[in-house]
């Protein structure tokens, strides 16, 4: 009988055959083991060591690593990888949690089983409990209606911030960068769980804060938050937290925020040099279009606005954009005689289209201002930095394009987009292990891949790489995981190999 319309059949296999459609994902396990991943999972996550029996911190935050990585976006999807056989047997036989540990301490993790451990992954319900132990429910009793909350990170959590930032020392050590420019910025995750609170567009939403470290393109510290707390609350304290984050070998800070960011504990922090380690520290900030700062703008005179260009192909392209130095000191800032000064710039861009009835320039999402008779959109940047404004401007704007994208690879090319618990630690745990394999996979770009990958999305990197088809047998007590000969990429997958036993060799 046919199965379809076309003249094919599907068939399946009667005998175990080690296919295995996740061919490149064992590469990942080779670069956690030499990243020190799994070394600093066994030193900082005790979760599993007290209960003496089953599956160690290590294979189950590595197993949602890779589940992360191949694409997988819930805790059910473990099922899809225990079912890829090739995969599975590799997991099973290579015991990568185990590595670099002595004979005493690798028979210690095989006598944690009773019976005879049958599975490669560990069950959805394994870590369904593993999660559990994330969530904090005292700090829940602490909740008050109507009010921003961050409960406080137990053991656990705090164990999965450690890791990170071991993996940043890694990534410091192998590609050096004595400057850390941070881009500080917050996103929204729609969810519809049950207690999840509504966040400032309208929906539920959970919204972790996160800062990127452009030149490493990682992220060096991210906290995870309810929908309803704004992205600028605490913002001084995250930023001294990642500052602590920072490999001691960086010496040069760097700040970059949107108008989340306006805060004037945050700048004066940074400009007062009150951080010991850094001093003084040089940022750019989106600054609030205030009524005050409008009146500042309006006595801005015509022929000191300047045409703000953007480099395209070498060549300066003008974008329409308009941007003026502002004299202008806000009242909630103050003003100390031999404190540090603050420069505020205005960058205005004419309205494309005429407003419709109905909509007048308050009810529209972003300011406007009218200058001879022409309105514009209105925004402001403030800085303690002495670049020329066009300088400046594309600096702060690098911000927006890099920490978006990587907005957007956490929530579509990696499981942050989906929450798999109601519970706020569950979540929080999830997302750290989203950033770990968000972390892993830069670190396989920049430090295994080809240049002409680097600037790849996940996903290209699955289709080509990550989900290539291949058969894992056993012969002469080795495993052997053989490629097709026409895939395009089966000679950079071997490549890959020596390229993170490399690493593995070389010197910091």
């Amino acid at each position: 009988m046919s199965q379809g319309t076309l003249p094919f059949q599907y068939e399946v296999e009667k005998t175990a055959s080690g296919m295995t459609a996740l061919a490149g994902l064992p590469a990942y396990l080779d670069l956690a083991v030499v990243s020190g991943l799994t070394k600093s999972i066994r030193r900082h996550m005790l979760v599993c060591t007290a209960q003496g029996q089953g599956w160690t911190d290590a294979q189950i935050i590595l197993s949602l690593v890779l589940l992360n990585l191949s694409g997988g976006d819930c805790v059910d999807d473990l099922r899809v990888l225990e079912g890829d056989e090739g995969f599975s047997r590799i997991m099973r036989l290579v015991k990568a949690d185990s590595n670099g540990l002595p004979r005493k301490a690798r028979r210690e993790l095989e006598r944690r089983w009773r019976k005879e451990q049958k599975r490669a992954t560990p069950s959805p319900s394994s870590v369904f409990r593993y999660l559990s132990v994330f969530h904090n429910e005292e700090e829940e009793k602490k909740r008050v209606e109507g009010t921003a909350f961050i409960p406080d990170q137990n053991e656990h959590l705090r164990g999965l911030c450690l890791v990170n930032q071991d993996l940043m020392g890694f990534a410091q050590r192998k590609s050096p960068q004595t400057t850390a420019t941070m881009d500080m910025d917050a996103t929204l995750v729609e969810t519809h769980k049950k207690d999840a609170l509504y966040s400032y567009k309208g929906f539920k939403a959970y919204q972790p804060l996160n800062t990127y470290w452009f030149e490493q393109d990682m992220i060096l510290h991210s906290e995870f938050r309810d929908g309803n707390v704004p992205a600028g609350y605490q913002q001084l304290r995250v930023f001294k937290e990642s500052l602590e984050a920072l490999p001691e070998s960086v010496d040069k800070v760097y700040l970059r925020s949107d108008t989340a960011g306006y805060q004037w504990d945050l700048m004066r922090y940074c400009a007062e040099g009150k951080n010991e380690r850094f001093g003084a520290i040089k940022f750019a900030i989106g600054s609030d279009v205030t009524p005050e700062f409008k009146r500042a703008v309006a006595e801005v005179k015509e022929t000191d606005w300047h045409q703000l260009c953007r480099k395209v192909k070498d060549k300066q392209v003008e974008t329409g954009q308009e941007w003026a130095e502002v004299c202008f000191v806000p009242a909630g800032m103050g003003f100390k005689k031999n404190g540090p000064e603050y420069r505020y710039l205005a960058i205005r861009e004419p309205l494309k289209q005429q407003t419709l009835p109905g909509m007048e320039p308050e009810q529209l999402s972003f300011p406007t201002m009218e200058f001879s008779q022409t309105r514009y959109k209105l925004f402001g940047v403030v800085t303690n930095r002495d670049l020329p404004g066009q300088e400046l401007i594309e600096w702060h704007r690098e911000r927006c394009g890099k920490s978006e994208e990587v907005h957007s690879v956490m929530k579509a090319d990696l499981a942050g987009g989906k929450l798999p618990s109601g519970d706020f630690g569950e979540n929080a745990a999830w997302w750290a292990i989203m950033i770990l394999s968000l972390n892993l996979n830069t670190l396989m770009r920049r430090l295994v891949l080809p240049k002409e990958w680097v600037s790849k999305r996940l996903k290209a990197i699955r289709f080509g790489l990550i989900n290539v088809a291949g058969r894992v047998v056993k012969r002469s007590r080795q495993l052997f995981l053989r490629l097709s000969a026409s895939h395009p990429f089966s000679g950079l997958l071997i490549n890959m190999r020596g390229r993170i036993l490399a690493l593995a060799q070389s010197p910091p």
